[in-house]
C-alpha cells in the first residue's frame, strides 16, 4: 500500500518527481566521477614508472606527463639540459639550503638494449633507470636491498658533489671535431686587468684539421698599455708541439702551457713582439661558484661550444718582456673556452664584474642557411645571466643590442666602432636593463677576403638596473664585450 501511494504521488507531482530525479543523476554521476579518479590515482601510486619520493618533481619542460609514464613517442627525446648543474647550484646550493633539504637526480623507464658478451648479439628490450642512493633514500624513495649494498658510487658523488678538480675537468676540457675541418678551432681564452688603463689578452689557440690533418697551436697575446697603445705578441707550434687532453684543460702549445689542478690554473705563455719576448707565468684562481655551464650548438656542419669555468677570478704571478719583470698580485682576471666550426661565424659577448654580481651575455651568429632563398643565418637565442657569490641568480633572454654612436677604434684605417649600447633582457615577471659606455676599441680586420668583417674588442663601463623575483636591483662595474661590423 505505501509503495502504490509513494508511485502515486509522484506522477501527480510530475515537476517535483523530475527534479528529484535529476538530483538523484547528479549525485550518482559525482560518485562515478570520484570513484574513476581514485582508481586512476590508486593505479598510478602503484606504476613503478611514477613512484617517486620528496616533495617537487621537476620534469622537462614540454612534456607529457601520462606519455612518459607509457613511454608514448611524446616521451621518447625529453631530457634535462646540464641536470648536473641544475643538482649542484640551481636547486642544490647554498641559495635555496633553507628551503631544500636533498635533491635526487633520477632516471626513469630508458629504453636499452642488451647483448650477451660472449655470444653473438640477439639484442633484447629493457627497461632501465638510475638513481644516486644517497639521495633517493633522503627523499624517501630508496629500494629495499634484499643482498648486497646499494651505495654510491665514485662517479655517483662526482655528481652531485664532485671536488674542485673534478668540477674544472667536466667543466673545462678539450674536444675533438666531428670530423677534420680546417675551419675548426678552440681555445682558453684569458683577460686580467693589471691598472684601469692596462690589459692583457690570452689565447691558447688549437686549429686546423684535428687531429689527423694540417693543424698546429698559436700562442696569442694582446697588451693594452698605458699609454693607451695596443701590442701583440705571437708564437706558433706545429702539431707535433702541440699536446691536448679530453678530459681535462690541459695544453701545450710549444713553450706556452695551461695547467688546471684542483681548480687553480698555472698559465705559462711565451711568444714574441715587436718589443722583444714575452714572458708570462700566472696563477689564475675562480671566485666560488663564479661560473657558466657548457653550452654546445649543433646543426649539420655548424659546431659552436662555449663554457665559462671563471667568470670572475684573480691572478697573481710575474710577466717580463726582455729583462723588464713586474710582479702581479691578486689582480681581476677571467677565463672562458671555445670550440667549434668558425666558418662565416660571428658573435656578441660582454663580461663584466660589478660591486656584488658579475654578468655574461652572448650569442652566435652561424654561418648563412644555404637554399634559404634570404641568407637568413643559423642564431643562436641571445641571453643575459647574472651571478653571485652564491652561483647563477636568473637567465634571461634578449632579441637585439641597440648600439648607439660613433668613435675611433684603434687599429682601424676605415670605419667606426659603437660609443655605447644597451640592451633589455627579459624572463617572465623578471626584466633587466644592460647599458655600456665602450672607453676603449681594439678593432682587428678578418683576413679572409670572402668574410668582411672587422672584430671589436671594447673595455667599458656598465649600468644594470631591474626586477628579478620582485625585487629591484642595481650594479655597476667594468668589463670587457666583442662584437663585429662589416668592412
Amino acid at each position: 500500500m505505501l509503495l502504490i501511494l509513494a508511485f502515486r504521488h509522484l506522477w501527480v507531482r510530475k515537476l517535483r518527481t523530475l527534479f528529484l530525479l535529476l538530483g538523484f543523476s547528479l549525485g550518482v554521476g559525482v560518485m562515478v566521477v570520484l570513484l574513476s579518479v581514485g582508481e586512476a590515482m590508486l593505479a598510478q601510486a602503484r606504476d613503478v614508472s611514477l613512484v617517486g619520493g620528496g616533495e617537487v618533481t621537476v620534469l622537462p619542460q614540454g612534456i607529457d606527463v601520462e606519455a612518459m609514464r607509457t613511454g608514448g613517442l611524446g616521451a621518447m627525446f625529453f631530457g634535462i639540459d646540464r641536470a648536473r648543474f641544475l643538482t649542484r647550484q640551481v636547486f642544490g646550493g647554498a641559495r635555496h639550503a633553507a628551503l631544500v633539504r636533498a635533491v635526487g637526480p633520477a632516471i626513469e623507464g630508458k629504453l636499452l638494449y642488451l647483448c650477451a658478451v660472449a655470444a653473438p648479439c640477439r639484442p633484447r628490450a629493457v627497461r632501465a633507470g638510475g638513481e644516486i642512493p644517497s639521495r633517493a633514500r633522503a627523499l624517501g624513495s630508496g629500494i629495499g636491498v634484499r643482498e648486497g649494498r646499494w651505495q654510491d658510487s665514485p662517479a655517483d658523488s662526482a655528481y652531485v658533489s664532485p671536488t674542485r678538480q673534478q668540477l674544472y675537468d667536466e667543466l673545462d676540457h678539450f674536444h675533438l671535431p666531428p670530423r677534420p675541418d680546417s675551419a675548426w678551432g678552440e681555445w682558453h681564452y684569458f683577460n686580467l686587468v693589471t691598472s684601469p688603463v692596462e690589459w692583457w689578452y690570452l689565447t691558447y689557440l688549437v686549429g686546423g684539421e684535428v687531429p689527423s690533418g694540417r693543424w698546429g697551436g698559436r700562442m696569442l697575446i694582446t697588451h693594452r698599455r698605458p699609454d693607451g697603445r695596443y701590442e701583440r705578441f705571437t708564437a706558433d707550434a706545429p702539431a707535433d708541439r702541440v699536446t691536448f687532453d679530453t678530459a681535462r684543460a690541459d695544453l701545450t702549445i710549444g713553450g706556452s702551457s695551461v695547467r688546471q689542478r684542483d681548480g687553480d690554473y698555472v698559465l705559462s705563455a711565451r711568444a714574441g713582439g715587436p718589443d722583444g719576448a714575452l714572458r708570462m707565468d700566472l696563477l689564475v684562481r675562480p671566485l666560488p661558484n663564479r661560473y657558466f655551464p657548457p653550452v654546445e650548438l649543433r646543426d649539420l656542419d655548424f659546431v659552436s661550444g662555449y663554457v665559462v669555468p671563471a667568470l670572475a677570478a684573480s691572478a697573481t704571478g710575474r710577466i717580463c718582456l726582455g729583462a723588464r719583470c713586474v710582479r702581479l698580485s691578486e689582480v681581476p682576471a677571467y677565463h672562458d673556452h671555445n670550440w667549434g666550426v668558425w666558418r662565416d661565424v660571428t658573435w656578441e659577448w660582454g663580461a663584466a664584474r660589478g660591486s656584488g654580481l658579475s654578468l655574461l651575455y652572448g650569442g652566435v651568429y652561424g654561418p648563412e642557411r644555404s637554399g634559404s632563398g634570404g641568407g637568413a643565418q643559423l642564431t643562436s637565442p641571445f641571453f643575459l645571466t647574472l651571478v653571485d657569490s652564491l652561483g647563477v641568480l636568473q637567465v634571461l633572454r634578449f632579441d637585439r643590442i641597440d648600439y648607439q654612436g660613433t668613435q675611433r677604434a684603434e687599429g682601424l684605417a676605415r670605419g667606426t666602432a659603437p660609443e655605447r649600447f644597451r640592451l633589455l633582457a627579459t624572463r617572465g615577471a623578471d626584466s633587466v636593463r644592460l647599458e655600456v659606455e665602450a672607453d676603449h676599441t681594439l678593432a682587428t680586420e678578418m683576413e679572409a677576403t670572402s668574410f668582411r668583417r672587422y672584430f671589436l674588442q671594447m673595455r667599458g663601463r656598465f649600468r644594470l638596473e631591474g626586477k628579478l623575483a620582485g625585487k629591484t636591483i642595481a650594479d655597476s662595474g667594468s668589463g670587457f664585450f666583442e662584437t663585429y661590423r662589416r668592412r
